[in-house]
């Protein structure tokens, strides 16, 4: 029997610490009710500004005052050590000496968080190492030897990036093309003909519905598989007592098409790519729709399909 230690291989990168990054670690530890908690600022600071400079090194936005380990607050009450990359999320940016084989990973950070980075100090602070990462965990130590290398961060973030983040609808924030129910529908060519004999008929875009509620619509275009029209999915969301996001999926016809052809298919898939719910299109249907509950930072993709042409939107709660 043999005992097992991790080794840095050439996959990490070494960069050095900068002086602003030393002073203003300096100066959030100087904040600090003792000697301790001090040094847990310290490092952590140092940790997440190592990151900064890696992300804008690879041309990535971040965002360090949206930041839990930037705001007074949240850094006296937990072990944070987070970095809000916009449309992305926040990751988690652990410190390590040298030589330590195990990075702690406090409870506070299991949620919320798009991934892992651990970060490892020399001695004297000058050069910092990042090891890798691991996108999620559920307990309080990570072995380093479970570190996945930077090239598989830079895809999860690239993949993470493609996410329809919907906590930051709530916010007002939307990725590029989605739009406002309206104004697809103010376009007369893609406003739905059955709108004009039955606009109760449209449920997603009345008038009276809750301000907590917010939905956004995409153009989904399957070509001549619905007669050169586009189809319209519509996706609300509105929070829930227990934490959870109710969605609402509605799939529309567009322009002179009163009815979706027979056959489309909407359908719902888990994070693993398993078929969650599905919805196909009959004889008359001037819509299908969805309905479900899910949990923050949970993950889920949309497809619509007919025969061989299908369109894969992906969502992150």
């Amino acid at each position: 029997m043999s005992n097992s230690t991790y080794q840095p291989d050439d996959l990490t990168l070494t960069l050095p610490i900068s002086q602003s990054a030393r002073i203003t670690a300096q100066q959030f530890a100087n904040q600090q009710p003792n000697s301790e908690k001090a040094e847990q600022v310290r490092l952590n600071t140092l940790a997440v500004w190592v990151v900064n400079d890696y992300l804008e090194m690879m041309d990535i936005p971040t965002d360090l005052q949206a930041s839990d380990s930037w705001n007074p607050v949240m850094r006296l009450c937990g072990n944070v050590a987070d970095l809000e990359v916009p449309s992305v999320g926040r990751l988690e940016c652990r410190p390590v000496h040298l030589h330590q084989q195990i990075c702690s990973i406090p409870p506070e950070t299991w949620e919320e968080r798009v991934g892992y980075l651990v970060v490892q100090f020399d001695e004297l602070l000058q050069e910092a190492r990042l090891l890798g990462f691991i996108p999620s965990v559920a307990t309080e130590t990570l072995p380093l030897e479970q570190l996945q290398p930077l090239e598989a961060f830079i895809d999860h973030l690239w993949q993470l990036r493609q996410l329809v983040n919907l906590s930051q609808w709530f916010a007002g924030i939307f990725e590029a093309g989605w739009q406002t129910i309206e104004s697809l529908w103010n376009v007369p060519e893609l406003r739905p003909a059955y709108a004009f004999r039955s606009p109760e008929t449209v449920q997603l875009n009345a008038l009276n519905r809750p301000e907590s509620i917010t939905k956004r619509a995409k153009l989904i275009d399957l070509g001549i598989q619905i007669l050169n029209q586009p189809v319209i999915l519509i996706v609300e969301i509105s929070p829930e007592k227990d934490q959870q996001t109710s969605i609402h999926l509605q799939l529309h016809a567009t322009g002179n098409q009163i009815y979706l052809p027979p056959g489309v298919y909407l359908t719902v898939l888990d994070s693993s790519g398993t078929v969650f719910l599905e919805a196909q299109s009959r004889k008359s249907d001037n819509y299908i729709q969805l309905q479900f509950r899910g949990e923050a930072t949970e993950q889920f993709s949309v497809r619509i399909a007919m025969n061989d042409i299908s369109i894969t939107e992906h969502f992150r709660i």
